[in-house]
């Protein structure tokens, strides 16, 4: 299943070089885990954006949680299961391909 994790900036700064480098190992790990599949920038307020690729929605929770920013409540995020896209059943299912 894909979640998609928007953050949310808790306006605390970390001010703390060590946490930004270990959230960006631990989202590296992540990676190439597979559990983050990608990772954006929202250009409007440059918040991150992820796909994560999970068994349900607990597991993007755990995931999202373990990340030190969010450990130490300098940022947070919505959650998004997505599933496939079936809007299209309305038309080819009335032409029976």
């Amino acid at each position: 299943m894909k979640v998609l994790a928007l953050e949310k900036d808790l306006n605390k700064e970390s001010g703390n070089p060590d946490l930004m480098v270990n959230e960006a190992e631990r989202v590296y790990k992540l990676y190439k885990e597979g559990k983050i599949r990608e990772i954006y920038f929202q250009k409007q307020h440059h918040t991150a954006v992820i796909v994560l690729e999970v068994q349900d929605i607990s597991e993007a929770r755990n995931i999202i949680s373990s990340l030190p920013l969010v450990e130490n409540k300098i940022i947070e995020f919505d959650l998004i299961e997505l599933i496939p896209y079936n809007g299209l059943d309305r038309i080819f299912d009335k032409k029976k391909i």
